[in-house]
C-alpha cells in the first residue's frame, strides 16, 4: 500500500496524528499491533489500572470533544480512557484508517526514491513519505527472566500483557512480583479476592494517595466552562498540569512543623499535587527533598500496624521522585489486611521458579497464581523492536548502540522524514499536552516541507548532539541522578544490558514548547533539507 504517511501506533500519539495528517489533506493509515484502539490503555487492563494525571488533563484540546465528553473519575480507568480514545477517533472519522494486528518488524529508508518501505509481521507492505512513530513510552513489557519460569504449573500474568477475560483470583494463593505503579494499582484489588496475596519487592516506593473521586455535574459543567484556563495552565506548569507552582522553597518556610502542615495539604490533594503544590525545589535542594521523604515514611509508619512491615514498605537510599512516584488506593493500608504478606527480596533475589511457585532466601513458597508486575523497556523500547535503517542503510539500533540520540526527541540524523511523536529525549510530563504540541510543530514542520518544496528534513548532527548534552546537563541539576541506584527507568537503568543515558528532558513542558518554538520560528534552524526533484520518485 502506498501512502504519504505511515503512523506506527494507535493510541493518543497515533490518533492524535492522524487527526492533523487529516486536516493536512495526507493520506494516512495507522499500523496497529493490538485488536483496537488505545496503546498502552489497550494492553494495560490489569486490575487497578488508571491514569495519574486528573481526567481534564488527560484528554484532547478539542472544544468540540471537551463539550461532548463526561468524565466519570477524577483519575480515570483503563476502560474509561479507552473508551475516550474511541470517541475521539470516531467524532474524527480516523478509525478507519487504522489496520489492527500489524506489529511493525522494518522499516527501511529508500535514497533513491527518498521514500520509507514498512513491513509489518504478517508480511504487509506500505511505502510513505512521511513516518511517523507513536509508540509510547511504556509498550514493551520488562520480560522475567527468572530462572525456572516455565517450570511453574499455576496460572502466569504480567501486568503490561492482561488477558481480555476477566481473571479470578477468589479463593487463590497469588503471588504479585513487583511493586513499581502497575503492582501498586493491581495488589489493593487482587488482595480483595484471594485466599492469600504474597507481595515480592525488590524496592520500596514513595506511594502517594491518588485520593480518587466519581465527579458530578457540577463539577463537570465546571471544568468544561473553564478548559481554556485549564491549557493555559497545562501548557505552562513544568510537569504540564493544570496547577499553579507552589509559590515557596524549604527556606521560605520557618520550621518543620509548618513543612509538616504544607505536606499534609499535598497529602490530602492527592497524587501529583503532593509534588508541585508543596514546595518548588523538591528535586533541587536535598533538604526539601529530605523533608517530603521523611513525611511520607511517617505516613506509612502511620498507616501499616505492623513496624517491620511498615519499615520494608519506607524508602530509603534514593530521592523522593528520582523514580517517578506512583498514585494508589489503599495500598499501604492493604498490608493491613490478614491475608497479605510481604517478602523483601533487595537482599536475597528470586532464586527461581518451581512447580508449585519459588524459591527465595533458601524459602520455597507455593503460589496457585503469579502475577509479573515488572515493568517496562521504557521509552527506546518498542523502537529498538523495529528494524530501522535510514540513509545508506545506517540501522538506528547501531547508531543509537550507546542510548539514544535525537534531536528535540522528534529526529535522528540521518534519517530523513522520520518523526517521534514524543520519542527519547522529549519533554517528562504529563503526555497528552506534549503529544499536542509535538503535533502541532510537526504539522508546521510538514507545511514548512511543502511551501518551500522540500522533499525532506531531518536533524543535523550538531543539532543531535546539542540537544543530547542539554538533555543530560538538565537532568544533571537536580537530585534524580541518584535515582540510578533506585533501577530508575528515566535513565534505561531498570533493563539490564540497556546503556545508560538520561532519556527525557527535564527543563518542563513550557521550556520544551519554548525550545520547539525557538526552532520551527527560525525556519526550523537545526534541521537540514533535501529539495524535492521535479518529479518523485514513487
Amino acid at each position: 500500500m502506498d501512502t504519504d504517511a505511515v503512523v506506527v501506533g494507535a493510541g493518543f500519539a497515533g490518533i492524535r496524528m492522524l487527526i492533523e495528517l487529516q486536516k493536512l489533506g495526507l493520506t494516512a493509515v495507522a499500523l496497529e499491533a493490538g485488536s483496537d484502539l488505545g496503546g498502552t490503555w489497550y494492553w494495560n487492563r490489569y486490575p487497578g489500572a488508571r491514569t495519574d494525571s486528573e481526567s481534564w488533563s488527560y484528554c484532547f484540546p478539542f472544544p468540540e470533544i471537551e463539550q461532548a465528553w463526561n468524565w466519570v473519575e477524577r483519575y480515570p480507568g483503563q476502560e474509561e480512557v479507552q473508551r475516550y480514545i474511541g470517541f475521539v477517533a470516531d467524532r474524527f472519522d480516523v478509525r478507519r484508517n487504522v489496520r489492527f494486528g500489524q506489529r511493525v518488524t522494518s522499516a527501511h529508508y529508500d535514497d533513491a526514491s527518498a521514500r520509507w518501505a514498512i513491513t509489518t509481521e504478517d508480511g504487509s507492505s506500505f511505502t510513505c513519505t512521511y513516518f511517523f512513530t507513536a509508540l509510547g513510552h511504556l509498550s514493551v513489557p520488562q520480560e522475567p527472566t527468572f530462572p525456572g519460569r516455565g517450570s511453574f504449573r499455576g496460572e502466569v500474568y504480567q501486568t503490561s500483557q492482561w488477558p481480555k477475560e476477566k481473571v479470578d483470583f477468589t479463593g487463590k494463593r497469588v503471588a504479585v512480583i513487583g511493586t513499581g505503579a502497575s503492582g501498586i494499582q493491581a495488589i489493593p484489588h487482587i488482595a480483595q479476592a484471594a485466599e492469600h496475596l504474597t507481595v515480592f519487592q525488590r524496592t520500596p516506593n514513595y506511594v502517594m494517595p491518588a485520593q480518587n473521586h466519581d465527579l458530578d455535574d457540577d463539577f463537570r459543567r465546571t471544568i468544561k466552562d473553564s478548559y481554556p484556563e485549564v491549557w493555559s495552565m497545562a501548557r505552562n506548569h513544568v510537569f504540564g498540569f493544570p496547577m499553579g507552582p507552589a509559590g515557596r522553597t524549604y527556606d521560605d518556610v520557618a520550621d518543620d512543623a509548618e513543612r509538616d502542615r504544607i505536606f499534609e495539604e499535598g497529602w490530602q490533594a492527592g497524587g501529583f499535587h503532593f509534588v508541585f503544590e508543596t514546595f518548588d525545589d523538591l528535586i533541587l535542594d536535598q533538604r526539601s527533598n529530605d523533608a517530603a521523604a521523611e513525611f511520607i515514611r511517617k505516613k506509612i509508619r502511620d498507616t501499616v500496624h505492623d513496624p517491620a512491615t511498615a519499615e520494608l514498605l519506607s524508602p530509603r537510599g534514593y530521592p523522593y521522585v528520582s523514580k517517578r512516584p506512583p498514585s494508589g488506593t489503599n495500598y499501604y493500608e492493604t498490608f493491613n489486611r490478614d491475608n497479605v504478606s510481604l517478602v523483601d527480596i533487595s537482599q536475597n533475589a528470586i532464586e527461581t521458579l518451581t512447580e508449585t511457585g519459588l524459591r527465595t532466601g533458601g524459602q520455597d513458597y507455593e503460589f496457585d497464581v503469579i502475577v509479573f508486575a515488572t515493568g517496562f523497556d521504557a521509552v527506546t523500547g518498542a523502537i529498538s523492536k523495529i528494524d530501522i535503517r535510514g540513509e545508506h542503510g545506517v540501522e538506528l539500533k547501531e547508531q543509537w548502540s550507546g542510548g539514544p540520540e535525537t534531536f528535540l526527541g522528534i529526529g535522528s540524523a540521518g534519517f530523513p522524514n522520520m518523526f517521534m511523536i514524543c520519542g527519547p529525549q522529549s519533554a517528562y510530563a504529563n503526555i497528552p499536552v506534549i503529544i499536542e504540541k509535538v503535533v502541532e510543530w510537526l504539522s508546521r514542520a510538514i507545511e514548512h516541507m511543502r511551501e518551500h518544496g522540500y522533499q525532506s528534513m531531518q536533524p543535523t548532527p550538531q543539532a543531535v548532539e546539542g540537544w543530547t548534552k542539554l538533555v543530560a546537563d538538565i537532568f544533571g541539576m537536580t537530585l534524580l541522578p541518584a535515582g540510578e541506584s533506585a533501577h530508575s527507568w528515566y535513565l534505561g537503568a531498570n533493563t539490564p544490558g540497556k546503556p545508560r543515558r538520561v532519556l527525557f528532558y527535564f527543563g518542563g513542558a513550557a521550556g520544551y514548547f519554548q525550545e520547539l518554538d525557538k526552532v520551527a520560528d527560525a525556519d526550523f534552524e537545526g534541521f537540514d533539507f533535501s529539495q524535492a526533484p521535479a518529479v518523485a520518485a514513487r
